[in-house]
């Protein structure tokens, strides 16, 4: 009787299915499809994605991107064509409200509102409003405005909403445009974009665009700006000069050259130098002085003097901003010299496509003219490109990747020591003779040649996850102890067949509840990785929809970092894009049960009619009441569904339905010859130990299988309890070779599969 101890393999390929020496072979399963693997072993069926919002525009791809500027406040931003969004906590962010006075009936209606500012095509979320309820919690689009008074409404089809019908409007209400920040991105480029984060900046790179930061003033205040390269504190003016001779002597005068630099409060960064000012004086003669007055400079805790000695301005003095310093023929630090200035992200083709952060620096590499180059900022600021002769350690660090092949750097990863990814291979920088990264220590060295695609990499495990430079694995670098050195792993090894012919689009890291990485597959799957690699735990899953995936993202949200994705569904005929948020699987009664798709949840007072699924009409729906699951329903053209007479609920889940299947890979059977694989097997049940499952099916193929009751001695009215225990459940008999079975959950319920026990019948058996 064989047993199924864990499930910590994961999906593998079928070409597997008779490495019975291999312990993830043991542990594998030959179908894992919208079931995950926890990190201990257990299969457990996928929750729903619960809808957030249709993106602006559905006819154009759109990517997100996570942003965390703490932990209580994170956001997954909407990059789309030359516009960008914002979405938390299941919501997306609006403006500040305007005030509704009145809503006509009519074709379409028209809303009065003064003072707004709203343009045609605008989207706006209207709520609170009295009588015409049905308005409420809806977003609509903006038509036919009258500046500052009103405001016609159309559905996000662009179809005039016909407000004919509704009830008069009696009072109360109000407007709020979705907050949205213009952009310079076209459709083509959106998912080559490199972007990295620091604090409350977004930094945005791509070959074609100058480089540009994204800087979140407030919730509701975000800002677009092209970088400038220049130190945060401005250049100073020139400063004043004035000679003095005790005894009159000037018998040689000599032009003589000074500048004046500020250095910043706490970081200690250097201004640009002042224009030159000069003066003609002997300062051979003993006594004789030359006193250099600097400007105050707002931000400066100290001014910085510098003469011209040899072709360079050297450092002679510090004094405090709007101080005064006197030359009495100072011999100038020709070790210490004004910064220059450098300017290398002017122009086409000068662009960077590469960004991140490592040690107080952040760095660019990789424009079309450069390919292999990489600027990182001087110590401690983010766009001071400057540098001196000779170089100082805090200087800006300029340098080449000196190889074979011209690749180009697509990635920065900031591990625990700075890592380079390009098309052709993968390099560490190792500092010389110093433990941070100096002009004089940086010296990049190549560690592996497997190349990285332009989709985004990840921090995940220690390490870093990239997709291979094909586009069809999914490669993980990392320290390693035992070599002492850093190596690439496919993980895609065990399961190659969820890549072969196919190509990886975007991934995302989920931390919690439990490490997963996702990859949206170019077909619209979603592969899964439940990532534990300190623990030996990579075991792949694949889930499906009702749609195609084409972007991920996580972002921290109370105690997880849920999954959020862009889904493209046909809906009424119609190709739309949402974007959704996976729901989450904590849950503390079976009517928080959330398995479906694109999916909403009405909380409040029994009701039989649930309205607001605008998003949904036209649609075939699962629905959850109170924890029962109710016959599927179509969304009306008004948005609404109706339960069935006699049947209201204050908790209901309703949105598209999906199923989950797991398929166990070919039977092994101790003490027969070849491990019984030559053998005709029969597999007459299955033993399932399960926890606060319900509604599950099993069988020998999908196609012919039994439902364990769902139904004990539950009140009438009750819904199904959830089990947790050893379920039996006996199967059709099919003799064949593999003896592999099946186990599916079709209804919007859970389940957690602990581990199986198959009974079986063999024709080699004693």
């Amino acid at each position: 009787m064989p047993v199924v101890k864990s499930f910590a393999g994961g999906e593998v390929t079928p070409e597997m299915f008779g490495r019975f020496d291999l312990a993830k072979q043991q542990v594998g399963l030959a179908l894992c499809s919208n079931f995950w693997i926890l990190p201990h072993g257990v299969a457990q069926n996928r929750a729903g994605f619960e809808f957030v919002n249709e993106v602006k525009d559905s006819t154009r791809k759109t990517r997100i991107v996570e942003f965390s500027y703490n932990t209580e406040q994170t956001y997954v931003i909407e990059v789309g064509h030359l516009y960008f969004r914002f979405h938390t906590g299941g919501a997306t962010l609006v403006e500040s409200p305007v005030a509704i006075t009145n809503v006509t009936q009519g074709v379409p209606g028209i809303v009065s509102a003064a003072g707004h500012t709203y343009a045609n095509g605008d989207w706006l979320f209207l709520s609170g409003i009295g009588g015409m309820t049905a308005l409420n919690g809806r977003f609509v689009k903006a038509d036919s405005v009258v500046a500052g008074v009103s405001f016609g409404i159309k559905d996000l089809r662009g179809a005039n909403i016909d407000t004919t019908g509704y009830p008069a409007y009696t009072a109360g209400g109000t407007a709020n445009r979705v907050l949205e920040v213009v952009t310079p991105y076209v459709e083509a480029d959106l998912f080559q974009l490199e972007i990295t984060q620091s604090n409350d900046v977004l930094t945005l790179t791509h070959p074609n665009y100058p480089p540009a930061e994204l800087r979140r003033i407030s919730p509701t205040v975000w800002q677009y700006t092209v970088i400038t390269f220049l130190p945060t504190l401005a250049t100073p003016g020139p400063v004043a000069l004035a000679s003095f001779s005790p005894l009159g002597s000037n018998p040689n005068p000599i032009s003589h050259f000074y500048v004046c630099t500020g250095v910043a409060d706490e970081t200690l960064e250097e201004s640009l130098p002042s224009t030159p000012n000069s003066i003609a004086f002997d300062l051979a003669i003993a006594g004789n002085i030359v006193t250099i007055t600097v400007p105050v400079l707002a931000g400066a805790v100290r001014m910085n003097v510098y003469k011209l000695r040899n072709g360079l301005y050297s450092f002679i003095a510090q004094t405090a901003s709007g101080g005064v310093v006197t030359d009495n023929n100072i011999a100038p630090d020709a070790s210490k010299t004004a910064p220059f200035l450098t300017a290398p992200f002017t122009g086409a083709n000068n662009f960077p496509g590469a960004v991140g952060y490592f040690e107080g620096r952040r760095v660019f590499a990789g424009t079309n003219n450069r390919p292999q180059t990489y600027w990182m900022t001087a110590s401690g600021s983010e766009s001071n490109l400057c540098y001196s002769i000779p170089t100082r350690d805090d200087d800006a660090i300029t340098g080449r990747l000196v190889a074979q092949q011209a690749n180009r750097i697509r990635h920065i990863a900031p591990l625990s020591q700075l890592v380079m990814l390009t098309s052709g291979g993968e390099w560490k920088f190792s500092p010389v003779n110093s433990d941070i990264l100096t002009p004089d220590s940086a010296f990049p060295k190549q560690d592996s040649t497997e190349g990285a695609a332009l989709v985004k990499a990840i921090m995940a495990g220690g390490g870093t996850v990239f997709v291979q430079e094909a586009g069809e694995r999914l490669n993980y670098m990392a320290y390693k102890w035992q070599s002492n050195g850093w190596s690439v792993e496919d993980l895609s090894i065990m399961a190659p067949h969820l890549f072969d012919n196919f190509s990886i689009v975007d991934l995302a890291y989920q931390k919690k509840p439990f490490r997963i990485i996702w990859a949206a597959r170019n077909d619209g799957a979603l592969l899964g990785i439940t990532f534990h690699p300190e623990h030996e735990i990579m075991a792949w899953h694949h889930h499906h929809t009702d749609g195609a995936f084409e972007s991920t993202a996580c972002a921290k949200e109370g105690g997880e970092y849920p999954l959020y994705v862009v889904v493209k569904r046909n809906i009424n005929g119609v190709d739309v894009r949402y974007i959704e948020r996976l729901h989450t699987r904590r849950l503390t009664a079976l009517e928080d049960a959330f398995f479906v798709d694109a999916g909403i949840t009405y909380d409040g007072s029994p009701t039989n009619v649930v309205s607001g699924l605008w998003h949904l009409v036209g649609e075939l729906v699962t629905i959850l009441v109170d924890g029962s699951v109710h016959p599927s329903r179509t969304v009306t053209a008004a948005g609404t569904l109706t339960l069935d007479q006699f049947v209201t609920g204050s908790l209901i889940h309703i949105g598209k339905s999906y199923t989950a299947d797991l398929q166990t890979v070919p039977t092994a059977m101790e003490g027969l010859p070849a491990l019984g694989t030559a053998f005709m097997k029969n597999a007459t049940g299955v033993y399932l130990r399960v926890d606060k499952s319900s509604g599950l099916f099993a069988g020998p193929t999908f196609s012919t299988m039994h439902e364990y009751p769902p139904r004990a001695n539950e009140a009438y009215g009750d819904p199904p309890s959830l089990k947790s225990q050893l379920l039996e459940i006996p199967i059709e008999p099919d003799w064949n070779m593999l003896g592999q079975v099946c186990v599916r959950q079709a209804q919007p319920l859970p389940t957690t599969i602990l581990g199986m026990v198959i009974d079986f019948a063999s024709e080699g058996a004693a």
